[in-house]
């Protein structure tokens, strides 16, 4: 009997914690790759409230490779997380989309420990197509303000940052992009997008030099909007201070927005 009471009492408090969920459970069928109409689910979060007529900021987050997997839970950590505050839902009410890259799958198919850029792939990686398409649902189902559609992503979610900006610098109106890297042979696509760079320079997973020679690149080409901050001492965790509210990163963000 004392089993039973604890399995209702367990079951009734996790509905609980589901019911105060604010990321919605949402999936979406994908074909590519090795894929064949397989379902892909992922979490977004709305505003409190969404008053009739009135559009929403919409950020793309794209997580790191500890939280790869199936689970549709595990890449609500760091930045979906921040944002599901009370603080920071009261002060910046948008939607927040997060996808969740397969096991053993990349955001982009490169190497992330290599001191030198590899060649942005010709295509997006088909976790990346499948992020695509959230986007782009997100997009055409929600109240989203298309001028304030924001991009951030840390480790393996900074490669993706940087892939997807270079592909389609003109869908975003900012990124926080966290160490990670890019192909610096596309800066000059990058020159109009404000992004703010975040690296720790004991960066042991992912070397500093990636965010230093994209941020250069960028610099060089004309880029007046590219801010970068490197961390001393700091190892691979720079995301902790990149979404603070010391940092003021997500502040900057959306204060960005694309001329209508």
């Amino acid at each position: 009997m004392n089993r039973i009471v604890c399995f209702l009492f367990l079951s009734l408090a996790c509905n609980f914690l589901m019911a105060d969920q604010p990321f919605d459970e949402l999936s979406i069928q994908y074909t590519g790759g090795s894929y064949d109409n397989e379902t892909f689910e992922y979490r977004l979060m709305k505003p409190e409230t969404i008053e009739p007529g009135k559009k929403y900021p919409l950020v793309l987050f794209l997580h790191g490779a500890g939280e790869r997997g199936d689970d549709n839970t595990s890449q609500l950590k760091y930045f979906p997380t921040e944002m599901a505050g009370e603080a920071n839902r009261k002060a910046f009410p948008c939607f927040v989309l997060a996808p969740q890259c397969r096991n053993e799958k990349k955001w982009v198919d490169v190497d992330w420990s290599d001191h030198e850029a590899t060649a942005m792939p010709e295509s997006p990686s088909d976790q990346m197509q499948a992020a695509i398409r959230m986007l782009e649902r997100t997009i055409a189902e929600k109240p989203i303000d298309t001028s304030r559609v924001y991009l951030t992503g840390l480790s393996m979610g900074g490669y993706g940052s940087w892939d997807l900006t270079a592909r389609h610098p003109e869908w975003f109106a900012a990124a926080i992009i966290v160490c990670g890297g890019g192909d610096d042979t596309q800066a000059s696509k990058l020159v109009g997008l404000p992004i703010w760079v975040f690296h720790g320079d004991a960066d042991s997973a992912v070397p500093v030099q990636r965010s230093r020679k994209m941020v250069a690149a960028i610099k060089d080409a004309g880029g007046k909007k590219i801010k970068y901050t490197e961390l001393p001492g700091v190892d691979h965790n720079s995301w902790d201070h990149a979404y603070s509210q010391d940092a003021g990163a997500i502040k900057w963000m959306f204060e960005q927005a694309k001329a209508k």
